[in-house]
């Protein structure tokens, strides 16, 4: 049965028929423990619910309806290794690799195997590797230290890695400058190469089959930029240079591969004692946790990249064991429903005020709509309501002079996610006060807006001549909804849990809904078709194949 069938469903309708034109500054006023009631405090974070247009009314039956759902079952499923993806018939295992050694329940079972040693093994093998080249051990061909490492993958392997080292860039040991290839434009690649010394360079190719078209046409760019440009000392040549005969022992110093695919990476020209494995039951968008993370190692160290893991973990614990109703990925997960099915807002805003996050907007873009942008159920059925939203955002405070007019004065509900760190791991205060007053004011202004009646007296205070005129344009409507997350500050750990926490808020989004939030489909049908036309496009023939659009623009681009 579709969760809109259900009798809570049903009660939460009728509830926002109740509900749809409640002021939230007004029930400030009425509640004077409302941020009490309405906030949690975990492990040095704190989520504050408060300014939703919420009552402990609405709580109780969004907890209803994830009774109905099944949720703590659900939940069970995915933490005990069960094949949740059920088109793909796998388990989804990713909080597996964060599981510290001392976990009670490290031992966890795949297919009849215990999966933990595997886990253990891939770790110990990438500190190992770090260490190599953070002591200088592994080198270049000309035996070099390495100073630049460049991750070539695209979605999960390279959005995650990506946005987790620039968060932490912070942290990122003295020496190594890391940058991430994704796009298969050319430009990408080119841009990224260019100012790079090749004798200095270590390439990561990330792909799970060794066979993506993206990172293999990256991956084989970077090859041969790697063998145009490498050169070794010609002491014939008094000092000059000559180019390396052998091709083989430049990628083998140069390349490390992350795949399971271990003939492929082979026959590349990897050593296949430098490739990492990982496995079916870790998702694309959740991979960052496993050996795709060694870019992350590389940049802030294993010690870091280890309590990056921990921090995970502690938001694993908090989500599997806690109440939902003090259970801040369920009660994120539950709101987000509340206003996409109920209120029908389409999109979710995500405003981190951190420079150093600056991509975690994109990176929740995938993690999101990746997982729940889908309109038919676990069985097959299409669904009758809204499922995945439109995720988007920018940092903080350059996105308020940008997109928050809209937020504010537009004709669309949009909620919207807070994150803040009490403190700021660069600054003094100064700058940070003003970050944070713009944080607070925000949520602020968005909660309560402007009346007709105040905006009349402040242009009355300033005598303006046409205060009618103006007047209209002034209001704000206010009642808009947001989370506050606030952080005591940023390291590994924290950044750990914020990830985590967003992961399980989709998942409960996901299960609520009754999708398969593991899968993604949706991004096949395109890679299909370009293949088809790649070779279409290398020919000489005019091409009738298409519609008469896709046709004409083929042929259009070659000329004929």
């Amino acid at each position: 049965m579709l969760i809109s069938n259900t009798r809570e469903w049903a009660s939460l309708n009728k509830h926002y028929n109740e509900m749809q034109h409640v002021q939230m500054k007004e029930m400030f006023v009425q509640e004077e423990g409302r941020f009490e009631r309405f906030s949690i405090h975990f492990k040095g974070l704190l989520f504050d619910y408060s300014k939703n247009i919420i009552t402990k009314e609405t709580i109780d039956r969004l907890l209803k309806l994830a009774e109905a759902a099944d949720l703590k079952s659900k939940i069970n499923a995915m933490f005990r290794g069960q094949k949740i993806n059920t088109t793909e018939k796998r388990a989804v295992l990713h909080t597996a690799l964060r599981y510290p050694v001392k976990a009670s329940y490290s031992q966890i079972f795949v297919n009849g195997e215990d999966i933990y040693p595997d886990i253990k093994r891939v770790l110990d093998k990438m500190e190992d590797f770090v260490e190599q080249v953070h002591t200088k051990k592994f080198r270049g061909v000309t035996g070099k230290k390495f100073t630049d490492i460049v991750n070539i993958g695209i979605g999960g392997s390279d959005l995650g890695p990506a946005m987790v080292t620039e968060a932490l860039s912070y942290y990122k040991v003295k020496g190594i400058r890391s940058h991430f290839v994704s796009n298969v434009d050319g430009t990408d690649i080119i841009n990224t190469c260019l100012h790079l010394n090749p004798e200095t360079t270590l390439f990561i190719i990330a792909s799970k089959t060794f066979t993506t078209q993206e990172t293999m046409a990256n991956a084989n760019a970077a090859k041969n930029w790697l063998l145009s440009k490498l050169c070794v000392n010609d002491s014939k040549n008094k000092g000059g240079t000559t180019p390396i005969i052998d091709e083989n022992l430049p990628v083998k110093k140069h390349f490390i591969a992350l795949s399971t695919n271990i003939p492929a990476v082979t026959e590349f020209g990897i050593d296949p004692n430098n490739a990492f494995e990982f496995w079916d039951w870790v998702g694309g968008r959740y991979s960052l946790w496993s050996a795709i993370g060694l870019s992350i190692a590389l940049s802030i160290g294993m010690s870091n990249f280890r309590d990056l893991l921990l921090g995970a973990y502690t938001m694993d614990e908090h989500f599997r064991n806690e109440d939902f109703d003090k259970n801040i990925p369920v009660l994120m997960g539950l709101l987000g429903i509340w206003y996409r099915n109920f209120f029908n807002a389409a999109s979710q805003g995500v405003i981190p005020y951190d420079q150093y996050l600056r991509r975690f907007p994109a990176f929740l873009q995938q993690l999101d709509m990746e997982s729940n942008g889908k309109h038919t159920t676990k069985d097959g059925y299409d669904v009758d309501f809204q499922t995945g939203p439109i995720v988007w955002g920018e940092p903080g405070t350059n996105a308020q002079h940008s997109f928050f007019q809209l937020i504010h004065q537009g004709t669309q509900m949009i909620p919207v996610d807070f994150i803040a760190f009490k403190e700021n791991v660069n600054d003094d205060g100064t700058q940070h006060n003003i970050l944070l007053s713009n944080f607070l004011a925000q949520t602020e202004a968005l909660m309560k807006g402007k009346t007709a009646k105040e905006v009349a007296a402040e242009l009355k205070a300033a005598k303006e001549k046409d205060a009618a005129g103006i007047l209209p344009h002034k209001v704000f409507a206010g009642n808009k909804p947001t989370n506050s997350i606030l952080i005591d500050k940023l390291t590994p750990h924290s950044l750990g849990m914020l990830i985590a926490m967003y992961e399980h808020k989709v998942f409960v989004q996901g299960a609520l809904w009754n999708l398969n939030s593991f899968d993604q489909w949706g991004v096949e049908l395109g890679k299909q078709l370009a293949k088809k036309i790649l070779p279409e496009l290398q020919s000489n023939d005019k091409i009738s194949t298409h519609d008469s659009s896709t046709n004409g623009l083929i042929n259009y681009i070659k000329n004929l």
